[in-house]
């Protein structure tokens, strides 16, 4: 580490400042006390201003995952049938030289399309980040078939890509002070964080006044710390009940039609549907409570109150959305915070799922050369459609790697995959069908798993890699979308046993597979040129050496962020980036895509194994998978304390 982002301790510590890493909502700054090798405390932001950005327990027990004694520290070869757990101690010049013969066989016998590469999920970060890394060494050995698409917020996405044209929906979080009434839709910011300062906001904002309602299946901690009311609601039927709003609102004309007619196209046709118009059923709040299970009363009264509250915050979030049809749900907020007219508006929300700003959001790669995947090279790519099953047609989404794996090219996908490195994430656990995951990776003719842990995934393996974790190496990383801020991970301690970041591991093996030129710059040019030839970072961080020092940047804002502020406010100059220009209720190119589960309007779509199946005879009870407040993902699964 550098002495100059070391600070003096009590007992004889050093103070080293550094950033939490995990896949979860925040991202967080630490201070962690080092003495001896080892952290020995934890401690979070010690700003002022504008505002602490304070850890969650997760991050207090930091120092216990990064000091567990399960950790893996030493390459390991499978002994055992795939998924006992069976292995043996081996150097590292036997399990690289294993990889370099196996990627070699493979290529040669089958093709680079044949190679897999599944990273991410687990650490974020924008130089040790094995998925960046890997990728560029098998760019360079050839090529290789990957995933594609988004577990966490897919349909999210493509509902904000539909009506919108753009993922950047959020406002900064101090908005929430501009805000009279605050909807938290399927949202729970006290348990997932969704921005580190979040819940301090809504704090403030109800301190300030505004009345906050949960509706959510589960009385969890933020309904409980915030809301004045919780509205229950059956799983998978929130679309229904926010039809059934619009539907009073239309019925008593509390809409905005001047918003509609100036900012949207399709509204006419959203209203028919909601009317009955199209189909005979009016969606009044008594055709919700069926399907819902919320009053009709209950109904009616939020309707009025969100549309002549003014200005009010829908926030839907991505829970509801990770299910059948959930891209219907961000589909209709967006629709109601039309209706309400409160997008691009102070203390308003555009709603959309991912919250996310365009400031402190990412640290892109500064020009790798070497990137390009030569076994994607002039494939066909649908960029600009919404059709996401061919988003690029030479990948397989990552929900249904499994499927590829066992079914190859004569189930549709584009290759017939014998070897695969899974490194980054614990998928066997984290996506759906387990038990058809651990077929799949059973099938597999040879697997690479690089990991901390002895996890599901990796008891699957032919080797498993140790690696670093966060804290034992130096790297950048993103905020949450919230933001606005830049974070440094300076290194805090040494990696136990024999270790390696995931870019070392492509370095070594890159070595031996005679690729040249692989990694040209030290640990330290690369950082300053993420910083340096980024044009947002570039114009943020004038001082490299300050912010590495300091362990963050944070970005002084002359007022909060709204999103879509200058298309609200000036739409000729600046238009929506949808075909129409406008905000898209009713969208062409999905009405182009002729498929009856993916309506051109948002609607509540009944859904299998809904509160309407006919199984539910035999099976009543649905199983709602909320973020646990003691992990990100299987990350800290092992920590005692959080256990």
């Amino acid at each position: 580490m550098n002495a100059g982002q070391m600070s003096k301790g009590s007992n004889g510590t050093e103070i080293i400042r550094a950033t939490s890493t995990f896949d979860c909502g925040g991202r967080c700054p630490l201070r962690l006390h080092v003495k001896d090798g080892m952290i020995v405390r934890v401690e979070g932001d010690d700003a002022q201003e504008p505002e602490q950005l304070r850890a969650c327990l997760r991050c207090r027990a930091y120092r216990k995952e990064v000091h567990h004694p399960d950790r893996l520290i030493h390459p390991l070869k499978r002994v055992g049938p795939k998924g006992e757990g069976k292995f043996e101690r081996i150097s590292w010049d036997d399990a690289l030289e294993t990889i370099v013969r196996e990627l070699r066989r493979v290529k040669k016998t089958y093709g680079n399309p044949n190679i897999f590469l599944a990273a991410g999920g687990g650490y974020l970060g924008a130089l040790h980040n094995g998925g960046l890394a890997t990728a560029k060494l098998l760019s360079m050995f050839g090529g290789y078939t990957t995933h594609y698409g988004n577990v966490s917020s897919e349909g999210a996405v493509w509902a904000v890509m539909t009506q919108y044209g753009s993922v950047m929906v959020g406002h900064s979080r101090e908005d929430f002070l501009n805000s009279r009434l605050i909807i938290m839709w399927g949202w729970d910011p006290a348990r997932m964080i969704s921005g580190t300062n979040t819940t301090y906001h809504l704090i403030r904002a109800k301190e300030a006044g505004a009345r906050i309602v949960s509706v959510d299946p589960r009385y969890h901690d933020s309904a409980a710390t915030l809301a004045e009311q919780w509205i229950p609601i059956r799983p998978g039927t929130d679309t229904a009940m926010m039809v059934s709003m619009a539907c009073v609102m239309m019925r008593e004309n509390l809409h905005d039609q001047e918003f509609l007619d100036r900012y949207t196209v399709g509204f006419d046709r959203f209203r028919d549907y909601v009317l009955g118009v199209e189909d005979g059923v009016e969606k009044t709040p008594a055709w919700a409570e069926a399907i819902t299970g919320v009053p009709a009363r209950t109904i009616e009264r939020l309707a009025r109150e969100y549309a002549t509250t003014k200005p009010a915050a829908l926030v839907d979030c991505q829970g509801p959305a990770r299910s059948a049809m959930g891209e219907q749900y961000n589909r209709c907020a967006m629709t109601l915070t039309a209706m309400t007219g409160n997008i691009g508006r102070r203390g308003g929300s555009a709603a959309g799922g991912l919250m996310g700003i365009p400031v402190g959001h990412l640290f892109r790669s500064p020009g790798i050369p070497g990137m390009k995947n030569p076994v994607e090279a002039g494939g066909p790519s649908i960029r600009g459609t919404l059709d996401l099953r061919l988003r690029l047609v030479r990948r397989v989404h990552i929900n249904r790697m499994f499927d590829a794996i066992l079914k190859g090219r004569d189930g549709g996908y584009p290759a017939d995959i014998q070897l695969a490195w899974f490194l980054n994430n614990n998928f066997l656990n984290q996506l759906g069908n387990t038990n058809k995951a651990a077929r799949a990776l059973s099938a597999l003719e040879f697997l690479i798993v690089s990991e901390l842990f002895m996890t599901p995934t990796a008891r699957f393996a032919d080797i498993v890699l140790p690696v670093t974790h966060a804290a034992e190496r130096n790297d950048l990383t993103r905020p949450w979308p919230s933001g606005p801020y830049y974070t440094f991970v300076n290194k805090a301690v040494e990696p136990p046993g024999e270790c390696k970041s995931d870019l070392e591991i492509a370095s070594d093996l890159a070595e031996k597979l005679g690729l040249r030129d692989y990694n040209p710059l030290s640990e330290e040019e690369w950082l300053k040129a993420f910083v340096e030839k980024n044009p947002e970072t570039a114009e943020q961080i004038k001082d490299y050496d300050r912010f590495r020092r300091e362990g963050i940047h944070r970005v002084k804002l002359a007022e909060p962020i709204v999103a879509f502020k200058e298309q609200i406010e000036d739409p000729e100059n600046n238009p929506f980036p949808t075909p129409s220009g406008k905000i898209e209720i009713f969208s062409q190119r999905v009405a182009d895509l002729h498929n009856p589960l993916c309506p051109p309007i948002p609607k509540y779509l009944s859904t299998w194994e809904d509160h309407n199946d006919p199984l539910k005879e035999k099976y009543p009870l649905q199983l709602l998978s909320p973020h646990p407040k003691n992990r990100a993902h299987s990350h800290l699964y092992k920590v005692d304390w959080l256990r």
